[in-house]
């Protein structure tokens, strides 16, 4: 009995320990292969409306929403920033 419980901890510790390599290797690929596609123009919109949205709000007198509303759109407009600068990174090859 007692050779059979450790002879199936040690399958199962190795099935377990294989699966698991395998699990990152399945993972790491497709994350390598993939790529994503961001509409520029929808987000250039999406920061337009915030921003008209947020001057909507400070008239109205609601200026916490809008300084949140503007934190939003300048949170958009990094993202944009940052994914124009990655692109020109990455064409510029040596």
């Amino acid at each position: 009995m007692r050779r059979r419980m450790t002879a199936l901890v040690l399958t199962a510790a190795l099935a377990g320990g294989a699966l698991a390599t395998v699990a990152q290797v399945a993972s790491a690929q497709p994350a390598a292969a993939a790529s994503i596609k961001v509409d520029l123009n929808k987000m250039r919109q999406q920061v337009a409306e915030l921003r008209q949205k947020a001057d909507r709000l400070d008239r109205a007198g609601q200026h916490d929403a809008a300084r949140k509303t503007r934190a939003q759109a300048d949170a958009l407009q990094r993202r944009i920033n940052q994914i124009e600068a990655a692109e020109r990174d990455t064409t510029h090859h040596f």
